[in-house]
């Protein structure tokens, strides 16, 4: 009988690791969760900000946000065609610095990193040149129930936090009446807005981006069976 309970003990206890790792599985999912009303593809108009009645300085681009899934590991990427401020970016939660880290890609190759919150529905980021002493802050939210994307660029010299505005970029969403709020669908994956439809074994669901798709794709079980254990 000893010899039953001692054998019965290792593997409770190992069922009770797997249980809380999955309890704990993707922290950073959650928080990311929070910025899902930026899935999906916007049109643009940049400029200076603050500047007014002058098109100078102007430019058009498009930008595209996407899950992004590797094993358990997940973050949002963004791709931009056409930017003056960036080309592209992988945002992730980073639970020991408790803050969102972005490291982009900027016009010409060069790679920084940004760390910032979301707070009043808006994400802050800011990165320290060493070098120059020189800080650069984006922020960004939606507006219009999802509708329109805002995103500002500030400058700040000397290490201070005096910010002087930069550049403004307005954008709209691609296909107005797809806005997270007005979807009655949910994606499969990560649980916004869905708006392409994915099918497996004759069910129809939906997913919010590209990159949930290809998740979806590789996996459907599991994300069908994570979505109906949520639906219950």
């Amino acid at each position: 009988m000893r010899r039953l309970v001692t054998l019965a003990l290792p593997a409770l206890l190992l069922a009770g690791i797997t249980l809380l790792a999955r309890a704990g599985e993707n922290p950073g999912r959650e928080k990311l969760q929070e910025l899902q009303d930026f899935i999906g593809t916007w049109e643009a108009n940049g400029g200076p900000d603050g500047k007014k009645g002058s098109l100078k300085g102007n430019w058009k681009e498009t930008l595209q946000w996407n899950w992004r899934f590797k094993g358990e590991d997940a973050w949002l990427n963004l791709e931009v065609k056409g930017g003056k401020v960036l080309e592209s970016g992988d945002l992730r939660w980073d639970a020991a610095k408790k803050a969102y880290v972005l490291t982009a890609k900027l016009p010409g190759g060069k790679t920084q990193t940004f760390e910032g919150t979301f707070k009043k529905d808006i994400l802050t980021l800011e990165h320290l040149d060493k070098g120059t002493n020189e800080r650069t802050q984006i922020t960004m939210n939606t507006a219009a129930e999802g509708v329109r994307m805002i995103y500002r660029v500030k400058k700040a010299t000397g290490g201070g936090k005096l910010f002087a505005p930069l550049w403004l970029v307005q954008a709209n969403r691609e296909g107005e009446s797809l806005a997270a709020k007005d979807s009655k669908q949910v994606c499969v994956v990560s649980g916004g807005a869905g708006t392409m439809p994915v099918s497996h074994k004759g069910e129809t669901f939906y997913v919010c981006c590209s990159g949930c798709r290809d998740a979806f794709n590789e996996n459907p079980e599991k994300y069908i069976k994570e979505f109906k254990a949520k639906k219950k």
